[in-house]
């Protein structure tokens, strides 16, 4: 089966990959953004998680013939584990599981197991490959190691469909050279980096490296983290919670679509503040930025401690009570957004060189180039409260008393 991409142009499927793509749980990913509620921000980033399935699954068959895999036992399920490997998203996810988390992570075995109980876990049951596929997506140690770091590793064929397709869709003029392909190998059954070469560094690989996590910090800094995203994520990830305390159950948000989710909320079902959080994410009137603290301001000890204080919900939901009604605000109209510090796994890949195998981050004698990009990526967290337009000095002056106690 030939499948029309616009970010790698002819994509050849397997065959025995029509059932699994066929099945509703695939089919309901064809209605769930792959950058949630960056749409709001860049009008082309409308591409699904379907799409981002496809090619996956794509550029985990590159990566099994770049090791020398492709004809080995566990191919088969490693790309049917690629193309599954979102099955259990939820709509607009990661705001729930990353940026004010309310649900556990759409990978973790639970999460898995469930998504793969319908019809779609059918499908691959009848597979020669069903059992590996399952194996990997679930997290068995049986599986071989490299297998699963193709599915879910530090370079894994996540990474690199979605840093190509998230760029294209956005506009964002950056991408990589796919020569980079030819660095990955097995080194003591896992996969990494070969950066060696006759007793010297390549030093062309390692720039072919470097530059996929040049184009991660770029992508998180001008989209998964640009303010006005952030802002409709923290509204509609409060809508959700204030939904749940109302009765909304989170097996309910799992089947849905983006969209659907959203006229949910908007209806008015799970309570008037809910609704009118949903009908301004709907309508893109999003709450502004009343104060910002980063680790550049605050310190990451002073972020760290704020994180754990906010984490909780009902905390956050009593912070954002108590700014709203010194600001004369309505609690609905203060939203915190206050993650967990980022991390960069990916560029703990292990590479060999000269002296052995080491974390690319972590070579002897420490690595400049990767310790700034770090830095770079750890300023990029911050706390934020977002509130209605017309309460912005009045709240950033409430939330200041408050953070500063």
């Amino acid at each position: 089966m030939l499948v029309r991409d616009p970010v790698w142009g002819d994509i050849a499927m397997p065959d025995w990959a029509t059932s699994l793509l066929d099945s509703p749980e695939m089919q309901r990913l064809r209605r769930v953004r792959q950058l949630g509620l960056a749409y709001l921000v860049y009008p082309g980033a409308q591409h699904s998680r379907f799409e981002h399935s496809l090619g996956a699954a794509h550029t985990a068959g590159l990566m099994l013939s770049a090791i020398g895999r492709s004809q080995d036992d566990w191919a088969d399920g490693v790309v049917a584990a690629a193309l599954l490997h979102d099955i259990a998203h939820a709509p607009f996810g990661h705001t729930f599981e990353d940026e004010r988390p309310l649900l556990p992570r759409h990978d973790t075995p639970q999460r898995m197991l469930r998504a793969l109980s319908g019809q779609v876990g059918e499908e691959l049951d009848a597979l020669a490959c069903g059992a590996q596929a399952r194996s990997l997506l679930t997290g068995d140690l049986a599986a071989p190691t490299w297998a699963r770091d193709i599915v879910a590793g530090s370079i894994d064929a996540d990474l690199l469909d979605y840093l190509r397709r998230d760029a294209y869709f956005t506009g964002v003029r950056q991408t990589y050279d796919e020569r980079v392909l030819q660095s990955l190998a097995l080194l003591d059954g896992r996969l990494g980096v070969q950066l060696e070469r006759h007793g010297r560094v390549r030093l062309d690989a390692r720039s072919e490296v470097l530059q996929l996590f040049r184009m991660r910090y770029i992508l998180t800094e001008r989209v998964y983290l640009h303010h006005a995203k952030i802002a409709a994520g923290a509204m509609l990830a409060k809508a959700v919670e204030l939904a749940a305390l109302a009765g909304l159950e989170a097996q309910t948000i799992y089947a849905l679509s983006d969209d659907a989710l959203l006229s949910l909320l908007a209806d008015g079902s799970w309570g008037p503040d809910a609704a009118a959080l949903g009908e301004r994410i709907a309508h893109r009137r999003l709450y502004k930025r009343a104060l910002v603290a980063g680790r550049r301001e605050i310190g990451e000890q002073r972020l760290s401690a704020l994180h754990k204080q906010l984490a909780p919900a009902a905390m956050r939901r009593e912070a954002e009570g108590e700014i709203a009604r010194s600001a004369g605000l309505l609690p609905r109209d203060v939203v915190i957004s206050c993650p967990p510090a980022p991390e960069f796994r990916e560029m703990r890949v292990p590479t060999r060189l000269p002296e052995g195998i080491f974390p690319l981050d972590a070579p002897p004698g420490g690595d400049a180039e990767t310790t700034l990009l770090w830095d770079r990526y750890r300023d990029l967290w911050q706390v934020s409260v977002f509130v209605r337009h017309d309460g912005i000095e009045a709240a950033g002056n409430a939330a200041r008393e408050y953070f500063e106690r």
